[in-house]
């Protein structure tokens, strides 16, 4: 009997321990998260995953129509539908969610972003494996329709409105219909410096890569570019000086300020900056 307890104990702090990791994966997305109650209560892409959660242990324990049940009240609830037979990672996350559909054999990992009106849908009637496999870190565009069993590779990203039918290699980034691959380069040094400065400015770096052909994000990258650049002559600047026999920037330049933020966006913004880890350690 007491072990039966200890177990239930376990069982509901590891449940309250991924609610509370789910929490701080929108902060972690979302820059317009501002407290942890209002995640709470006002994010249905949450709310869906927490439904799915329960009606996919429903399904695997071959209580069908029950979890069918659950998954069509999330549906109406949310404006999610995601399958029950759906098998999805930790740190999902659907921003805004309304249109989004997931079919039964979909396989989604860690770290993914869904965004509305996507459709992780099926191309076949054959039983089987007939939805796509979206592997870690993934991102996928409003809009975007990913059909068929093929496999979205590790860091891709899908543009808003594409459709894709072929897989996608990891970190590479489609467009179009049918989408097409634009980018499948590994990170160069200018590439991993840009990202470094996005975070260190508290933002993500999603969609600033040179090959974009979005205008907004090239000209976000050219401006992150800059200021890499000025921090480094600055740098190179007091170094000088300092040698010459000067006293300047005996201390390091400080950190820009984006504003008063409550103790949830701090520590959103130390995760971005990998001072953090972006969840509970004792997971």
């Amino acid at each position: 009997m007491v072990a039966n307890f200890k177990k239930n104990q376990r069982k509901d702090k590891f449940m309250f321990s991924r609610i509370k990791e789910d929490i701080n994966s929108v902060f972690d997305r979302d820059p317009a998260a501002r407290t942890s109650l209002e995640v709470l209560l006002n994010y249905p892409g949450l709310h869906a995953i927490w439904f799915h959660r329960i009606s996919h242990k429903l399904w695997r324990a071959n209580w069908k129509l029950l979890a069918r049940i659950f998954s069509t009240f999330s549906r109406w609830l949310t404006g999610i539908e995601i399958h029950p037979g759906a098998t999805i990672g930790r740190r999902f996350f659907i921003d805004h969610g309304m249109g989004v559909v997931i079919g039964g054999t979909a396989e989604i990992g860690d770290d993914v972003t869904l965004y509305q009106g996507v459709t992780l849908g099926g191309t076949s009637w054959k039983p089987g494996k007939r939805h796509p496999t979206l592997e870690d870190n993934v991102v996928v565009g409003a809009g975007a329709q990913v059909l068929g069993p093929i496999t979205i590779g590790k860091g891709g990203k899908v543009g808003s409105n594409s459709v894709v039918v072929k897989d996608l290699p990891a970190d590479a980034t489609a467009v179009g219909i049918p989408a097409r691959i634009i980018t499948n380069k590994k990170k160069t040094d200018e590439a991993e410096q840009r990202e470094a400065v996005a975070k260190k400015y508290g933002f993500d770096a999603y969609g600033v890569s040179n090959d974009n052909p979005d205008p907004v994000a090239k000209a976000i990258g050219r401006l992150l570019d800059h200021m890499h650049l000025m921090d480094a002559k600055v740098s190179e600047l007091c170094k000088e000086v300092n040698t010459l026999g000067g006293d300047v920037c005996s201390q390091n330049l400080p950190e820009l300020s984006v504003g008063e933020f409550d103790e949830d966006e701090k520590a959103a913004a130390k995760r971005r900056e990998g001072k953090v880890a972006s969840f509970d350690p004792e997971i």
